[in-house]
């Protein structure tokens, strides 16, 4: 009997399906201390107010409305955004009611923090900022790099650049991982050694330790790939996706 291959995909995440505290934007949202909370930007946070969102390194900075929206949701507040902002100003104490401090007359995504190589970019790590010039593989928008992780480390507020990031590796080299094939109502695993790392939908190439032939597969999680037919067909997708960019 023909099995369906276990966790394939198991990257997609899930929308919480319960609705949180409902909460309004400030009409003046400042912070005093350079970290932007959630309690800075709206009223009626509550406990949640305290969830950090942004650093601010200079008087003023620029937030992604949907990056916000993003944390609040996580932290259990619910932010409609029925204005349909897609920049929040934050000052500091020192800002005044003046416009953000004009650094440059680009809009560029810079980190909020520092992060480690092998890292995986959240909502939070991003916020907007001016500069005098973007990098040429600047994001233009930051869902182009949340989820991915650092090739290096990656200091607080730099601009981001799209050779900062890659897909974030789920098998590492070395790694004993499930190898699964189907094909016409046969299902078979078996136990193969990563010869080298991959992401999901990477080909990697891996050694059965039983028989120490060494095949090329395709990452489908942690921990797990598939070869023959269901490798070949995510071959030709990704094969497809580089094709049109």
């Amino acid at each position: 009997m023909k099995r369906i291959l276990p966790a394939l995909f198991a990257v997609l995440l899930a929308t919480p399906a319960f609705a949180g505290q409902p909460v309004t934007l400030k009409a003046d949202t400042s912070d005093a201390d350079g970290i932007v909370t959630l309690g800075d930007l709206f009223e009626g946070a509550g406990a949640a107010g305290k969830t950090p969102v942004a650093g601010r390194a200079g008087d003023s900075v620029l937030l992604d409305a949907r990056i916000v929206q993003a944390v609040a949701r996580r932290a259990g507040l619910d932010w409609a955004n029925a204005e349909g902002l897609k920049r929040i100003v934050v000052r500091g104490p020192n800002a005044g009611g003046a416009a953000p401090a004009a650094r440059g007359n680009v809009e560029v995504l810079t980190y909020a923090r520092s992060l480690a190589a092998g890292e995986v970019v959240q909502p939070q790590d991003l916020v907007w900022a001016r500069a005098a010039a973007a990098p040429a593989d600047a994001p233009s928008d930051a869902e182009q790099v949340i989820g991915l992780a650092a090739r290096r480390p990656l200091r607080a507020g730099a601009a981001v650049s799209g050779r900062d990031v890659a897909a974030a590796q789920v098998v590492k080299v070395g790694e004993l991982i499930t190898v699964t094939y189907e094909d016409a109502g046969i299902s078979l695993s078996l136990q193969a050694r990563a010869l080298s790392a991959g992401a999901a939908g990477d080909l990697i190439n891996i050694q059965n330790t039983l028989s120490k032939k060494t095949v090329q597969a395709v990452v489908i999680g942690p921990g797990q790939a598939v070869v023959g037919p269901a490798a070949d067909q995510l071959k030709a997708v990704r094969s497809t996706r580089y094709a049109l960019r």
